[in-house]
């Protein structure tokens, strides 16, 4: 097992990976207004594609998080109501789309098999430059790191998996009622180690 470096710098992935990794096809991020029974609210939410390549039927079991530059971290689908969900698959006409808990489960191999997912968080930072959309589930890489914790002196380990890192650009002032249709593009896709 490899120590952490006194500059505490993660590690990076493997350039040619050993393990499965699974083909992500990304969308845009987009902005939507939503009024349902539940209230009314503006959501952050982006669609993706995965195809199953490696050979071997996988048990698919995605996570996400959204960060913003000015700090904020989400996980998603909390503060996200069932209704609003339900409205933002309804208005993208795909009738193989999932939600972000119809998604998990088995991955069968091939282009025929691919699944197509919706991810969504509410929009709780208007005024952000960039939102990175941290994606993990989608390898089988992880590295394991023993460090000790400088409070206690006992050793920990921590475990880093193979994530995707997607970066977007947002206007600087998000403004719903202004936005229509127009979606933020992945300005970045890249794997790390998280």
């Amino acid at each position: 097992m490899a120590l952490v470096p006194a500059m505490g710098v993660a590690p990076e992935p493997d350039p040619v990976s050993n393990r499965w990794q699974l083909e992500v096809t990304p969308g845009d991020l987009q902005v939507a207004y939503v009024n349902t029974l539940d209230g009314a609210g503006a959501y952050v939410y982006f669609t993706y594609s995965v195809t199953n390549n490696t050979g071997t039927d996988l048990e698919f079991v995605p996570s996400f998080v959204l960060t913003t530059d000015s700090g904020l971290s989400m996980m998603s689908g909390l503060g996200v109501p069932a209704s609003v969900t339900d409205h933002i698959l309804r208005s993208l006409e795909h009738p193989f789309m999932q939600d972000q808990v119809d998604i998990l489960g088995p991955i069968q191999q091939g282009p025929e098999n691919a699944k197509h997912g919706l991810v969504v968080w509410p929009l709780r930072d208007f005024g952000a430059d960039e939102l990175r959309v941290f994606g993990a589930g989608f390898s089988g890489e992880t590295e394991t790191i023993e460090l000790t914790d400088p409070r206690t002196g006992e050793e920990v380990e921590l475990i880093f998996r193979k994530t995707l890192m997607l970066r977007f650009a947002s206007p600087g002032e998000i403004r719903v009622g202004e936005m229509g249709d127009d979606a933020f593009p992945v300005l970045e896709k890249r794997w790390i180690m998280r």
